[in-house]
């Protein structure tokens, strides 16, 4: 394979890791703004404070995707998006309703803050079902029929869930005292709907594909594969086990994070393994929809300087501001 060929390989990774990262990052403050209205009225300023300085970064990641999408695979961005149209329309109006509310909330007064709270948690709960069904969809390669509609909403739900958990854990690392005990709380109840979930989703892939049935299921594809579910299951068993400890209130906050982390990591993974080489499921492999050597060479240049820029900026910000949260203040 020359390095033209294998091109493609390397901006679908730069896609999938970006693709990856966001639903970690954006993922946890999405999950903050659904758990939102259970706060009290102070709790919720400093539940706003835990995601304030990072989530404009966060949401850089899913324009680095959607980026690479466009403009390094021109073939696949017109039928993905195009088959896509509506719950992207959804995805980003829950985007600008949260971005605005969260903005509007903290110079609101005191009388008009619930509603801002209301349209933070009601962006955040609609972002979140848009990326679970466009993610239910991208999988099935946009098939029609009853079955792939119910296995999209089925993820629709399921990756919300899976947010909530990852927002609880934050807040965990984030908050101490009453806001923490509430968090941990939260990550017990969000724990069992979000293995539920993983649970039918495993069971209905393969059913809804058979394209991923036969590399599940094939041997020996089907021994290699088993670390992946065992990994997660046994992460998934581990969470509510270490939210059960004393230490999960000081030097183990970092834990359940850190485990729900792990479990996303090697769903990403075996997501990866059941779609490639497929920009769009059994439809267009990466190479029929990549775009020509020679643009693909000149946009890995930017690329390069990017990716690492963002990293780092990203980096920065987490960096600085590490620690227990306190409320944010404006001028």
């Amino acid at each position: 394979m020359d390095f033209d060929h294998f091109l493609p390989v390397i901006f679908m990774a730069l896609m999938g890791i970006a693709m990856f990262v966001y639903v970690v990052l954006d993922g946890y403050d999405l999950g903050v703004g659904m758990l939102l209205l259970r706060g009290s009225k102070d709790e919720r300023d400093l539940m706003i404070s835990t995601i304030g300085p990072f989530w404009d970064a966060n949401e850089t990641w899913l324009v680095l995707g959607v980026g690479i999408l466009l403009i390094a695979f021109p073939k696949a961005q017109g039928v993905v998006l195009t088959a896509l149209y509506l719950p992207v329309c959804a995805m980003l109006m829950g985007l600008i309703l949260r971005g605005v509310a969260f903005d509007f909330r903290v110079k609101a007064h005191d009388d008009h803050k619930p509603l801002w709270n209301r349209a933070f948690f009601a962006g955040s709960t609609l972002a979140s079902m848009a990326q679970g069904w466009m993610l239910g969809q991208f999988i099935t390669g946009f098939a029609e029929g009853g079955e792939f509609l119910a296995f999209s909403a089925l993820i629709a739900v399921a990756l919300p869930a899976a947010y909530v958990l990852l927002g609880a854990s934050w807040l965990i690392i984030k908050t101490e005292g009453a806001l923490q005990e509430r968090a941990i709380a939260w990550a017990k109840a969000a724990w069992l709907p979000m293995c539920i979930g993983m649970l039918l989703i495993s069971v209905a892939t393969p059913w809804v594909s058979a394209e991923v049935r036969e590399r599940w299921f094939s041997m020996p594809a089907f021994i290699a594969l088993l670390p992946i579910p065992l990994a997660s299951g046994g992460a998934l068993l581990a969470l509510p086990m270490v939210l059960r400890t004393q230490r999960v209130r000081a030097d183990l906050c970092w834990l359940p994070f850190a485990l729900a982390v792990f479990v996303c990591l090697f769903g990403f993974f075996g997501l990866a393994y059941s779609l490639y080489p497929f920009v769009v499921m059994q439809r267009i492999t990466l190479w029929q929809a990549a775009a020509a050597p020679e643009s693909l060479r000149f946009i890995l240049v930017g690329v390069a300087i990017a990716v690492p820029a963002i990293a780092a900026y990203t980096a920065v910000v987490y960096r600085i501001f590490h620690g227990k949260t306190r409320v944010l203040h404006y001028g």
